[in-house]
């Protein structure tokens, strides 16, 4: 059976929820689609060469301002791939309250075959192609990072951007996920992964849910297989491991899949992927090479943190998981979807899991158009505060609290704490508005369906609001 297209899938998502909505068919026609799409061709010299590079960007929706969405250098990259991963951004982003509309890019280029001035060449081409067409501005359209990009094409595209608007005052603010250094954030990096684990912790808490498919609340000891170890995977893994407790017995990469049933050492893995550019030949697991071996492995949390379609009616047979954790963007088709919910599984869909990054990007933005680091005004104040109620609690009680502790209770928020703060405040929101939705309305059966009603109401209340549609 021949399976819808990524585009396709997204769309078939959207109509399944807005079956389940009030809204006049106008309205959640205008919703669906792309409001702008920009095909481009550019030429670059590349060596003693031209080479030209075909590239996109779609502003989804311009319900709310600016649109916001990453870059991917992918050779795989086409205007279709890009509408749907623009459409996603506009309901992730009026999922989690994040007030951008949708929009996305692509530049159609295998990334590994370029060395960095190359690259450098092709990324501030795409960006003045951008500037020409009004595609990028604080104000406009943000773009960040995305799959083959990351702080370093950001900080090229930031340069080229002050280039031209060598008198907006919040230049800065035209593209996040940038490096610390060049107007960025601390945590912007761990962001998408810890979102995930933040949504994940979230749904195990769940008593009677976990109930239903055998498990007991807590993230705690649960196994997990990741699929992908980029930086998404990466900190998923890792953050899940340290901080919550699971157990990843599963790696899987274009090589195969590390596997050991006792755990793996995350860090460690980390370090060899770093010093080796390659998961295979890692001590103490073994690379099962079979081609999806990750959805045979039987375990209670499987984490898709690669692309879009991995999971599909040709290999869904073999999922051998109680809960899917979709950390990339369609990593299940809508076919693929039908035949896991009837068996039973818990899907956290994408457009709600992986929103820690355009959360953080969102507060880069912030922090941008205020010309403040967060933390730099309270931090001390907070910190002050602290130091005095831990000492009139040591006169009135007369004992002493350790060095250590102390240090602990008194501690202001630096930026990384405020921005890990306010995600985990997003995620678990987010999760609690899909859920109520989830409950609340009998027709709603599953996790993708509820944020597809839930972020469809809030963009048609924009609409409403706006006497778009009386």
């Amino acid at each position: 059976m021949k399976e819808p297209s990524f585009y396709e899938n997204v769309m078939i998502s959207f109509e399944r929820a807005a079956a389940l909505t009030k809204h006049p068919k106008g309205l959640l026609d205008q919703i669906r689609e792309c409001n702008c799409v920009y095909q481009m061709r550019f030429p670059v010299k590349i060596g003693k060469q031209y080479e030209v590079i075909e590239a996109y960007r779609v502003q989804h929706s311009h319900h709310r301002l600016p649109t916001k969405g990453g870059i991917r250098f992918s050779e795989h990259a086409s205007q279709e791939e890009v509408m749907a991963l623009a459409a996603l951004m506009t309901f992730k982003c009026a999922l989690v309250d994040v007030p951008f509309g949708g929009a996305k890019g692509g530049v159609k280029i295998n990334h590994k075959k370029y060395n960095v001035d190359q690259l450098e060449k092709i990324t501030r081409r795409y960006t003045v192609e951008l500037i020409r067409k009004g595609f990028i501005g604080p104000s406009l359209d943000v773009p960040a990072p995305d799959y083959g990009t990351g702080s370093r094409e950001m900080a090229w595209i930031l340069d080229t951007y002050r280039t031209f608007a060598t008198t907006e005052i919040d230049a800065v603010g035209c593209v996040t996920g940038k490096p610390v250094s060049q107007n960025g954030i601390r945590g912007r990096t761990e962001a998408t992964g810890r979102g995930v684990y933040y949504g994940i912790r979230e749904l195990l808490e769940q008593e009677a849910e976990m109930k239903a498919i055998g498990l007991t609340p807590g993230i705690e000891g649960k196994t997990m297989v990741i699929q992908g170890f980029g930086n998404v995977g990466s900190y998923t893994a890792s953050i899940s491991a340290e901080e919550g407790g699971a157990k990843v017995i599963a790696i899987a990469e274009v090589e195969g899949t590390l596997h050991n049933p006792d755990g793996i050492n995350i860090n460690k893995l980390v370090a060899y992927k770093k010093s080796k550019g390659k998961v295979s030949g890692f001590p103490g697991a073994k690379l099962l090479t079979e081609k999806d071996a990750w959805l045979k492995i039987p375990c209670d949390i499987l984490v898709p943190a690669a692309l879009e379609s991995q999971i599909n009616l040709g290999n869904v047979k073999l999922v051998n998981a109680k809960i899917i954790a979709e950390a990339a963007n369609g990593p299940v088709t809508a076919k693929a979807e039908e035949i896991l919910l009837k068996k039973g599984v818990v899907i956290l869909p994408d457009m709600y899991l992986n929103a820690g990054g355009v959360t953080v990007s969102y507060f880069e933005w912030l922090k941008n158009l205020s010309h403040m680091r967060f933390g730099r005004m309270d931090k001390r104040f907070n910190q002050n505060t602290n130091m005095n109620m831990v000492s009139l609690i040591e006169n009135m009680t007369g004992k002493h609290v350790s060095k250590r502790k102390k240090q602990e209770l008194i501690k202001g928020g630096d930026e990384i704490d405020l921005v890990r703060s306010g995600l985990e405040e997003t995620m678990l929101n987010a999760f609690h508005q899909i859920r109520e939705v989830k409950n609340r309305r009998k027709k709603v059966k599953d996790y993708r369906s509820a944020a597809f009603v839930c972020a469809t109401d809030k963009i048609a209340g924009d609409y409403l609001a706006m006497g778009v549609f009386p």
